[in-house]
């Protein structure tokens, strides 16, 4: 009984472990709802963090809208919103990810 006990409780924290390793290891993802804007209407963003640096990827799904001049916007937890690289490059290649500067402090 008392074996069966501290195998289950090594098991729950083994468990625990493996499911937090991400965040222990300095890493996190979590992905936005779909865009549903006049002209940005489909696809999703990802935002992860990894040795506290922030990416943004776009899913693949994502068109790049039909406006003049798109860019990647970010705005952080205060409002503030950041004009940053230009979503389409040479050809038809689009900026699908991104690391966010150091000058923004943080990703809402």
């Amino acid at each position: 009984m008392r074996s069966e006990l501290i195998a289950a409780i090594a098991l729950a924290v083994l468990m625990f472990a493996l499911a937090h390793s991400g965040h222990a290891a300095g890493t996190y993802a979590h992905t936005s709802e779909p865009f549903a804007g006049v002209k940005a209407n489909t696809g999703t963003v990802t935002h992860s963090t990894e040795g506290g640096r922030s990416a943004l990827t776009l899913s693949d799904d994502f068109e790049v809208p039909d406006t003049p001049d798109p860019h990647w916007q970010v705005v952080d937890s205060k409002g503030r919103t950041y004009l940053l690289q230009r979503l389409p490059v040479k050809g038809d290649k689009v900026n699908r990810s991104i690391i966010v500067p150091a000058y923004v402090p943080d990703v809402a």
